[in-house]
């Protein structure tokens, strides 16, 4: 049986930046990182289109934790401890160029998740970190102030273990056999499915748009940038609601109506008023071949027809009931979501460990001493955009600090 001081199960985000932090306040330290799979840090390579983005540009820790449906309240003191400009003071300080985009996501200047990927393995060899590939857990019980761990490649023993394997059922078990509450997952980040005449041949259109879902038992409101796809649509705004929404759309079955609003620089209630006036001011000419309020002529065209207006209808022909419903199609466009489908290979869960099974000053087991956790393990999870990464390094780096002590 192999012993070390500290072992941390999962060879991700999470895990890399626990095992760093560790080593760099004491130097002394045995660490290894177990992984089950033949390749480590699969998730970053893979993030923000194969760029990795690596946190979000929110510096207050109060703005920053609205960001997570599940989380919220137990990262506001984290937040506090280390955030997103230490997250990016880390890097720079290993050579890691950062550059804020447009809508506030940050990325590596390199635009490449492997310049991510080389600074962790560097600084695990720096280290002398021991990274251990293909040894999947099989078993980890506490005895006598020591863990021990059972995996497919040999028998492990440390004084301190760091969970931090994401959405992995497995360690989920693992975690319920020893007494640990783990809150059913469900996908958290996903597209909606919609067949619709209205959007049909016209992927890759994007606008920003106000979407609501209004149930019986969900209401839920999102403003962002929506992209019409293949299957129906995405984008920030789709899947900020897929977020807050997660579990009671699950509870639906994914089966549920959208209301969108195309024109939320418009108000709503002076659009109708708006379309008047261009009856007068355009009159003789053709209401399909002349797309107003800067949209896509093809999606004009759509919503046009879907407000009953013919082809060859003049601005001056339309009839008062005309013009509400096409002030309804631009305003308050019901759509049917039949299904959901996975957002790119950035697979986010709503689920995990019971968060008041953890003490958030040090990220570990209320119900175990030396039991670490960061990551997707725990029942957080966040919008799109770099927040679900900041939750790796916060969590990451305070356990760092409370299992580096002797």
């Amino acid at each position: 049986m192999q012993h070390f001081d500290i072992i941390i199960i999962g060879g991700g985000a999470a895990g890399f930046f626990t095992a760093i932090n560790a080593a760099e306040i004491n130097p002394n330290l045995k660490i290894a990182i177990l992984e089950r799979g033949k390749d480590v840090l699969t998730k970053v390579k893979v993030s923000g289109g194969g760029r990795c983005n690596v946190t979000h540009a929110e510096f207050l820790p109060k703005e920053l934790s609205t960001n997570y449906p599940r989380g919220e309240k137990e990262l506001l003191g984290p937040f506090h401890s280390f955030m997103t400009g230490d997250t990016m003071q880390w890097f720079e300080e290993r050579d890691i160029a950062l550059k804020i985009e447009d809508d506030g996501r940050i990325f590596p200047v390199s635009d490449d998740s492997q310049s991510i990927i080389d600074c962790f393995l560097r600084e695990t060899d720096r280290l002398k970190i021991q990274v251990l590939k293909s040894h999947a857990v099989q078993t980890f019980q506490q005895k006598n102030d020591f863990w021990e761990i059972k995996t497919s490649k040999g028998d492990f023993s440390a004084g301190k273990v760091m969970l931090a394997t994401g959405s992995n059922p497995k360690m989920w078990n693992l975690l319920k056999k020893i007494g640990h509450k783990i809150i059913e997952p469900v996908p958290s980040l996903f597209t909606f499915n919609i067949k619709d005449e209205r959007i049909k041949d016209l992927p890759g259109i994007a606008t920003e748009a106000v979407v609501k879902i209004n149930s019986k038992k969900v209401n839920l409101e999102s403003k962002g940038p929506l992209l019409i796809t293949h299957w129906g649509m995405s984008g920030p705004g789709i899947l900020k609601l897929s977020a807050w929404g997660a579990r009671d759309l699950e509870k639906l079955n994914y089966q549920f109506e959208i209301k969108v609003n195309w024109l939320p620089g418009y108000p709503a209630e002076e659009i109708l008023d708006q379309l008047k006036e261009l009856k007068n001011k355009l009159a003789k000419q053709q209401v399909l071949k002349n797309a107003q309020f800067d949209l896509p002529k093809r999606f004009w065209r759509n919503l046009i027809v879907a407000a009953g207006i013919t082809d060859g209808t003049t601005w001056a022909d339309l009839n008062k009931n005309q013009l509400q419903n096409l002030s309804a199609q631009l305003t308050e466009a019901s759509f049917k979501v039949n299904g959901k489908s996975t957002f790119k290979e950035e697979f986010v869960t709503a689920g995990g460990v019971d968060l008041k099974e953890v003490n958030f000053k040090t990220f570990e087991s209320k119900l175990y001493r030396n039991l670490f956790f960061a990551g997707e393990i725990l029942n957080i999870d966040a919008i799109t955009g770099g927040f679900n990464f900041q939750n790796a390094w916060t969590g990451g780096f305070l356990a760092a600090q409370a299992i580096s002590k002797d």
